[in-house]
């Protein structure tokens, strides 16, 4: 939907964002012919909101509090631009008020609501206890400001267990935390108040009733300064991992199921206008509810978020609203054109968040460099739609949230949207990077979520049943023939090589050559090759297993195919070599690979090319797994800031005590001890660490003497890699 009016916007607009909504708004505001600001931190200075913006401005260092988060810096870029009005995306400063307060002295437009709206519904308690003055049903609890541990633990047995803990400055789930039983109670509430007033400056804690196999259920509104305020349809969001949101649809198929579901829809539409218009809204916003699954006609309010949602592509998908583009209509002063009885809710679609994390290891984010990428496919016909930031080149900063794209997808019905999604997700390429890609793919297509039975803790039971793939022969043959044949290419490359034909390769006929590759969970796989009498063929042995025909094709851009033993599968691939970060494109295969990314079907994988020292060094680690050692060092699962430390230097610890916590992208984890005995610390409260460094060290009571047998192992390891 579109608007006629021909009353003039605004000439220039900062965003004051990054990642993927920044690049959206700013598509949004060069349609509308506005000149876009973009401010970035030192992190971001080749990002790719920063290129597509027709201005950029350095705000700060990499430290979100010291750039995206600092009030001055984004009024100071205002200044120096001549921009009249802030977009400020979601997250970061989007519902602060001082930033709003801020703006409206500088005499800065705030692309969202007044000081009003986000002063009453920046706080859960207050919000709570506001919009049911105004008939919007509330969850049960107990919501007071300013009430301290002892008194929520007082107050909890009124509200029963299990309960939820919620920070009442807080929003996208962050710092929530589900308490079973009394006794877990005053642990989780200290972990909760730490977690908000590092995330939100504000510790204060209130408690609800946890409502059983409930349904997250939003609604999206849109208001003017005119008075007019409409609903665009619900969102259902209860696929979620930590409170936070994965998978997000339009329509929810809960009402779609029921038989008056288009009076429910109705009643929690007015619902969330009501609350709307309780603080004199203006703008988009989303009302959010709560749904037992059990008595789907019931609905409580959570909160409301003053700002655009993640997943505001499904509503825009199923209604044609640019809601990007009403935001900036309506700060700028418009009438809202489209009334309540224009709204039809055209289909379904569905949104996945593709996160840079690490399912199998309960989803720890991930960092690195994406290598090589592709997110659309070319047959879409307008039926998938990626919000994305990311680039070729682009590092993965620890500095900020896991999420990287968003893949949304369009169909007549809810069926064909999942199809469709699936589609997208298996085409899906970001290499050098880990993602979440396969575990969307499971998720969408579990039965429970095929026929709509959703709940918000369906994640947590389902996924131990997932089955997800593992590196198998194909990925060990296909990255041991690539080293062969950039291999071969070095030994040609005074003359026209395999490489640069792109057609193929050639074995020479020399002794066959063991090839070892290192799995990314510590494994080796030794694959032995043999040349063929065929171009691009090899008679290849994995661990000394069936001798296989294989044949490798290299083609395209960084495509491959690998044909072994009669079975055909193609793989994306980009290797990493000594000095390259990323491929070269002018030289396909500068050098051996020391590493090589494989993708196929969302899917992949990082396989490295060993040397003799470091496939030693593997299997000497696995020899001490299988026995059962215990690495007695505590390393960072990744680059962070400690929050806290639990133990003091010297203490006694058991396996499986919690040693110190690190806060990176968004997201606390926790380090546990691996073993019993004495612990070391290496790190305090507030260091800045990096991947795999060793923040503890725990010694065992008493280290025993490597036995007779361990030292016949260790010779023999040594003798078997000696003739490599």
């Amino acid at each position: 939907m579109t608007t006629t009016s021909q009353k003039p916007l605004f000439n220039t607009v900062l965003v004051a964002n990054r990642g993927e909504i920044a690049c959206r708004v700013i598509r949004t505001l060069r349609a509308l012919g506005i000149r876009s600001v973009a401010v970035y931190s030192d992190a971001d200075a080749g990002a790719r909101h920063v290129r597509e913006a027709d201005v950029a401005v350095r705000i700060g260092p990499a430290s979100a509090a010291e750039s995206y988060l600092k009030i001055e810096a984004i009024i100071q870029a205002c200044r120096e631009t001549g921009a009249e009005a802030v977009h400020p995306g979601y997250g970061f400063l989007s519902e602060n008020v001082d930033f709003a307060r801020a703006l409206e002295k500088a005499a800065i437009t705030f692309i969202g609501p007044g000081v009003e709206s986000l002063n009453v519904m920046g706080d859960k308690i207050r919000s709570k206890n506001h919009v049911a003055g105004y008939g919007v049903p509330v969850v049960p609890g107990i919501a007071e400001p300013g009430m301290t541990d002892a008194q929520l633990i007082e107050a909890a047995a009124g509200v029963g267990f299990p309960l939820l803990i919620k920070p009442s400055a807080g929003g996208g789930g962050k710092g929530m935390h589900i308490v079973e039983r009394p006794e877990e109670l005053e642990a989780t509430l200290a972990t909760a108040r730490r977690v908000a007033a590092s995330a939100f400056g504000d510790d204060t804690l209130f408690l609800e009733r946890l409502v059983l196999t409930p349904r997250h259920i939003e609604v999206q509104v849109l208001a003017d300064n005119h008075g007019n305020v409409i609903f665009l349809g619900e969102r259902e969001c209860s696929l979620q991992r930590r409170h936070q949101k994965v998978i997000e649809e339009a329509p929810s198929p809960l009402l779609e199921s029921l038989p008056d579901g288009a009076a429910v829809r109705a009643r929690i539409g007015e619902a969330a206008c009501n609350a709307a218009r309780s603080i004199h809204y203006s703008g988009a916003g989303t009302v959010e509810f709560l749904v037992s699954d059990n008595a789907p006609d019931e609905f409580f309010f959570m909160e409301m978020n003053t700002r655009l949602q993640v997943e505001h592509p499904v509503t825009e998908m199923v209604t044609g609203v640019d809601l990007v583009e009403w935001q900036v209509r309506i700060a700028a002063g418009e009438e809202l054109t489209v009334r309540q009885d224009d709204v039809v809710l055209n289909g379904h679609s569905v949104e996945a968040r593709v996160y840079a994390e690490i399912p199998e290891k309960s989803f720890l984010p991930s960092t690195g460099t994406v290598l090589l990428l592709d997110e659309l496919p070319g047959d879409a016909d307008g039926t998938v739609r990626v919000d994305s930031a990311l680039l070729e080149g682009l590092e993965i900063s620890s500095s900020y949230d896991p999420m990287i794209s968003k893949v949304i997808a369009w169909g007549e019905d809810r069926t064909a949207a999942l199809d469709t999604l699936d589609a997208a997700l298996a085409g899906y390429t970001a290499l050098g990077v880990d993602t979440n890609v396969e575990y969307l793919r499971l998720l969408i297509n579990d039965a429970d979520v095929r026929a709509g039975r959703l709940d918000t803790g369906l994640i947590e039971r389902k996924m131990p049943d997932f089955a997800f793939r593992r590196v198998c022969d194909f990925e060990v043959v296909a990255a041991a023939l690539f080293a062969e044949a950039t291999d071969e290419h070095d030994a040609q490359s005074a003359g026209e090589g395999p490489w640069r034909r792109r057609d193929g390769w050639r074995l020479g006929a020399r002794a066959p050559r063991r090839i070892s590759i290192g799995t990314a969970d510590g494994g080796v796989a030794t694959v032995a090759v043999s040349g063929g009498a065929g171009q691009g063929t090899a008679a290849v042995t994995v661990d000394g297993g069936p001798q296989q025909r294989a044949s490798f094709r290299l083609y395209g851009r960084n495509r491959a195919e690998l044909n072994l033993g009669g079975e055909a599968r193609e793989y994306s691939l980009a290797p990493v070599s000594r000095g390259h970060a990323a491929p070269d494109r002018s030289n396909p295969a500068p050098s051996v690979p020391t590493a090589l990314f494989l993708g196929n079907g969302g899917w992949s994988c990082r396989l490295e090319v060993l040397t003799r020292e470091t496939r030693l060094a593997r299997v000497l680690a696995a020899i001490q797994r299988e026995e059962g050692a215990a690495d007695p060092a505590v390393r960072s699962p990744m680059p962070g800031t400690v929050v806290s430390v639990s133990v003091s230097d010297g203490d006694h610890v058991e396996a499986g005590q919690v040693l110190l916590s690190v806060e990176a992208m968004k997201m606390e984890h926790q380090l546990v001890a691996p073993l019993d005995g004495t612990v070391h610390i290496s790190a305090a409260s507030g260091d800045l660490v990096k991947a795999d460094q060793v923040l503890a060290t725990v010694h065992p009571a008493a280290a025993a003497e490597p036995s007779a047998a361990e030292d016949a192992v260790e010779e023999s390891v040594i003798a078997m890699g000696a003739g490599d």
